[in-house]
């Protein structure tokens, strides 16, 4: 089955591009294509779509906000937000809106395509050093109010778990976790699905963000101390 896509752009020219090159793909279909945040949102309501390839600057309705909206909806497509700029704090927004991931706009065809595949398949596709350094610049965007909450919500993992989301939100992939704790990497996997699960979250992109937002990730990626 394709992977159903949908494009959001104010510019007409880059939809066209990307539309072109998802084309030429076996298992892609663009299904729909949007000039703002508020027409995409329309869109969803009469087209099944899989993944959103998501501008941010855009009139009307902003990406980050039509995020938002969407991955708060039951069973919402994946969303991969596009940015003119590395580390630019729209993209941040957008993480934090729900996004999988984010990637720049000038990024290879082949790149893209293996993104929107990754997205497409539950996996976030932005590197957790790469969301490390979004965070370590825009820390100071993180909510002021009480992060108390989301620290009860961390009494829910096992010590193990707490070690793995720890290792997660300073940037160590599966392989790398897995040599630090000397456990297989199909155990890792687990630890790390069992704590999206408890904390509700989607992805190991949200994982780093809680870290931060909790405190139990400093700006810089050293660990808080406890």
């Amino acid at each position: 089955m394709s992977i159903r896509v949908m494009l959001v752009d104010d510019q007409v020219l880059l939809r066209t591009g990307f539309r072109m090159v998802l084309a030429a793909q076996p298992d892609m279909e663009v299904v729909a294509e949007a000039g703002d945040g508020a027409e995409a949102i329309e869109n969803l309501r009469s087209t099944a779509v899989d993944v959103v390839l998501m501008d941010v600057r855009m009139p009307r309705l902003d990406g980050v906000e039509a995020t938002r909206r969407i991955c708060a909806e039951p069973d919402a497509p994946k969303v991969l937000i596009l940015t003119t700029f590395d580390l630019d704090e729209y993209a941040f927004s957008g993480l934090k809106a729900g996004a999988s991931g984010f990637m720049l706009k000038d990024v290879p065809p082949a790149e893209l395509l293996g993104a929107i595949r990754s997205v497409h398949s539950g996996d976030a596709v932005v590197a957790p050093s790469t969301t490390r350094r979004l965070l370590d610049r825009f820390s100071p965007m993180l909510p002021s109010s009480s992060p108390e909450p989301q620290r009860k919500e961390l009494q829910r993992l096992t010590g193990r778990e707490r070690e793995v989301m720890l290792l997660v939100a300073q940037g160590l992939s599966n392989g790398e976790i897995a040599a630090r704790l000397v456990l297989s990497e199909a155990t890792v996997k687990t630890h790390v699905g069992r704590i999206l699960t408890k904390l509700g979250l989607r992805d190991r992109v949200q994982v780093v963000v809680l870290a931060y937002e909790t405190g139990l990730v400093r700006a810089g990626g050293g660990a808080s101390p406890s």
